[in-house]
C-alpha cells in the first residue's frame, strides 16, 4: 500500500515555486487552462492569452490570473517562465519575445509536473480509456474523503471541471503519450490502460510506441506500483517487461488469468471485483466491458492508496461518464442519440459494443469521422471492421487536424472494407438525414471520431424531433434512389 508523500523533484528540478510568474500562451485550450486552474489555486501568479476570448478565460479570470485576449508581446509582463500551447507557431509574437528575453519555455507537460513536484502522482497513461479512468479514480477517491486535485483530458460533468486543487497529498493526472511528454512526469502510481500502435506521425513505428511505455514505467520508483490490463496483450508485455527489469511492483487487473484483481463482467447488474480480501460488486452507470476494466483499474489504485475496498466499491456507483464518452446528446421518436470521441479501431469496436449493450434487442447506427490522414492510412482496414459491427456505418470525409493531406488517403481507403451496411457520407444536411432515414425507435445512433463530429450530435436529436419522415417511408425512398 502506497501512503501519500513527497515525489522526487520533475527533470530539471523545476518544482512549482520555482516557476515564479508563469505566462501562458494559449491558455483558452483544454489541457492549458487545466494547468493554470491549478496554479491560480495554488497561489502562483498567473498571467494568459488566448487568440479568442473562449469562457474558460473569464473563469480564469475571476480566479485571480491576468488575461489577455489576442497575442501581443506586450502581454507577457513581468513572466518569469512561459508555458507554450502545442499550436502555438514559432512567430507567435509572444513565444517569440520570450525566447529573445531568455525566459524558460515550457510544454504543458513540463508545468504540470512541476505543479505536482510535492505531490503523491497517480498518472494514466494508454493508448485509449485515459480520460475515463482518471476520471473514475478522481470521483472514487473524493468519494472516499481523500478529495485529491486532478487535471483530466476532458471535461467530467460530475466534476464540473477539468482539473482542480485538492486538499490532500494526491495528484491524479492523465498522461499523454501522443508526443512523449507523458515521460515528463515522475509518478509514484502508474496506471496502463492498453498500448497499441498509435500516434505514428510522431513515433514512426510501432516498436518505438513501445519503447517509449517502457521509458514512462522506468520514471517509477523502487516502493512504486505499475498497474496494467491483464486483457490486453500490450499492457501485459509491458508488465512483463517491468517485471523483469525489477525497478518496481506490478499489480495486473482484468477479467485474464494471473490478474491479482479478477473482475467479472456479467453485463448491467452483475460486475465484481475479486481480492485477496474477498468479492466486491461494483455498480456502474456507464456501459460496456471498457468502463469495467477502467472501474477496475481506479479500483486498484484506490486500495493502494489505502482505501478500504468496500468504500472503493461504493464510490465508483457515483461515476456517470466523461464529456465525449459515450456520451448521452438526446432522444427523439424513441431514437436514443450517443456521442464518442473514438478515433482508433480498438476505441470505435469498443463503443460500438457499448451501444449493442444499451441498444439490446435494436439497431445500431453509427457516424464516424476519421481523424488524421497518417492515422487513416494505417489503420482503415481495422476502422472498416470495428464499423462494420453497426447496422448501419456512415464515414464522412477525414478531419485533418494538425495535418496537410497526404496523397492518395482519404475515407474511401475504410470505405473499400465496409459491409453492405456501410458508406461514405457527404457533410452537413446530407449525413443528418442519413442517419434519421436509418433509424427507428428504439435504435441507438453514435456519432464517432475526435474531430467536429461531435456537432452532429444535437442535429440529429433535432431533426429527429422536427417529424423528419418516418423510418419506413425514409427507406422505401432511400431504396429507390
Amino acid at each position: 500500500m502506497i501512503q501519500p508523500q513527497h515525489q522526487p523533484e520533475p527533470q530539471a528540478g523545476r518544482t512549482q515555486e520555482s516557476l515564479g510568474r508563469v505566462h501562458f500562451i494559449g491558455i483558452g485550450g483544454v489541457g492549458m487552462s487545466a494547468v493554470a486552474r491549478i496554479m491560480v489555486a495554488r497561489g502562483l501568479p498567473v498571467s494568459g492569452s488566448d487568440a479568442k476570448d473562449l469562457p474558460v478565460m473569464a473563469e480564469l479570470a475571476a480566479a485571480g490570473a491576468r488575461i489577455h485576449v489576442g497575442y501581443a508581446a506586450a502581454n507577457l509582463g513581468d513572466a518569469q517562465s512561459v508555458v507554450a500551447g502545442s499550436a502555438i507557431r514559432p512567430d507567435n509574437p509572444e513565444l517569440a519575445a520570450a525566447r529573445a528575453a531568455g525566459l524558460p519555455v515550457l510544454h504543458r507537460s513540463e508545468a504540470l509536473a512541476a505543479t505536482m513536484a510535492d505531490d503523491t502522482v497517480v498518472t494514466v497513461a494508454g493508448t485509449h480509456g485515459k480520460s475515463t479512468t482518471t476520471s473514475m479514480i478522481t470521483i472514487l477517491l473524493q468519494g472516499a474523503g481523500l478529495d485529491p486535485s486532478f487535471a483530466i483530458g476532458a471535461n467530467v460533468p460530475a466534476l464540473g471541471v477539468n482539473a482542480a486543487h485538492g486538499s490532500s497529498s494526491i495528484f491524479v493526472a492523465e498522461a499523454d503519450e501522443s508526443d512523449g511528454s507523458f515521460l515528463n512526469y515522475r509518478p509514484r502510481i502508474a496506471v496502463v490502460t492498453n498500448v497499441e500502435p498509435d500516434h505514428l506521425d510522431h513515433y514512426g513505428t510501432a516498436e518505438a510506441v513501445y519503447a517509449s511505455f517502457d521509458s514512462f514505467t522506468a520514471l517509477l520508483p523502487a516502493d512504486g506500483v505499475l498497474v496494467a490490463c491483464a486483457d490486453d496483450d500490450g499492457a501485459r508485455a509491458l508488465a512483463r517487461r517491468t517485471l523483469e527489469r525489477g525497478n518496481t511492483r506490478v499489480v495486473l487487473y482484468g477479467t485474464a488469468d494471473g490478474a491479482a484483481l479478477k473482475l467479472h463482467d456479467g453485463g448491467p447488474g452483475d460486475v465484481w471485483i475479486e481480492t485477496p480480501g474477498g468479492r466486491f460488486a461494483v455498480d456502474l452507470q456507464v456501459p460496456g466491458r471498457h468502463n469495467a476494466l477502467n472501474a477496475a483499474a481506479a479500483f486498484a489504485v484506490a486500495l493502494e492508496l489505502g482505501v478500504a475496498p468496500e468504500a472503493a466499491a461504493g464510490a465508483l456507483a457515483h461515476f456517470a461518464g466523461a464529456s465525449r464518452r459515450f456520451e448521452f446528446k438526446g432522444e427523439g421518436r424513441g431514437v436514443r442519440v450517443y456521442d464518442d470521441y473514438a478515433h482508433h479501431p480498438t476505441e470505435v469496436r469498443a463503443a460500438l459494443s457499448a451501444a449493442r449493450s444499451v441498444a439490446g434487442g435494436h439497431r445500431v447506427h453509427v457516424l464516424f469521422q476519421p481523424h488524421l490522414f497518417s492515422r487513416t492510412r494505417e489503420f482503415a482496414r481495422e476502422f472498416a471492421e470495428a464499423l462494420n459491427a453497426a447496422d448501419t456505418a456512415l464515414v464522412l470525409d477525414i478531419y485533418p487536424a494538425r495535418e496537410d493531406p497526404i496523397p492518395g488517403v482519404s475515407s474511401q481507403l475504410i470505405g473499400d472494407h465496409l459491409a453492405p451496411g456501410g458508406r461514405l457520407i457527404g457533410p452537413d444536411e446530407a449525413a443528418v438525414q442519413a442517419v434519421v432515414a436509418a433509424a427507428a425507435p428504439g435504435d441507438i445512433v453514435l456519432t464517432a471520431g475526435a474531430g467536429d463530429v461531435t456537432a452532429y450530435g444535437p442535429l440529429i436529436v433535432a431533426a429527429l424531433n422536427a417529424g423528419a419522415p418516418d423510418h419506413g417511408a425514409a427507406a422505401a425512398g432511400a431504396a429507390g434512389a
